[in-house]
């Protein structure tokens, strides 16, 4: 199992709203366990998305099946107003 962690830094008074646009599109949409957090002890306004997969190549459909869809992109729209900067890392679970 993986642990796909994707880390934003959002725009000033914007970490809220991101989150929720996340929380809101994601859970509806992905088929595997996904959590979104925000900062509680971290640098500010950060907003993290970890989804947990079996496989690597799960997460690789997960990506093409949601830049496929119109769906998707339009609920998503403008979401990278919402964030100066991103990361993302994977870990493996043992």
């Amino acid at each position: 199992m993986y642990v796909v962690r994707t880390r934003f830094t959002a725009v000033p008074g914007m970490a809220s709203k991101l989150a929720k646009l996340m929380k809101d599109v994601m859970g509806d949409l992905l088929h595997a366990k996904v959590r979104i957090m925000t900062d509680f002890v971290a640098p500010m306004n950060t907003v993290v998305m970890e989804i947990d997969v079996e496989e690597l190549a799960e997460f690789e459909r997960m990506l093409k099946d949601h830049a496929e869809r119109a769906d998707v992109r339009e609920r998503m729209k403008g979401y990278t107003d919402l964030y100066t900067s991103g990361d993302r890392e994977i870990y493996r679970v043992v």
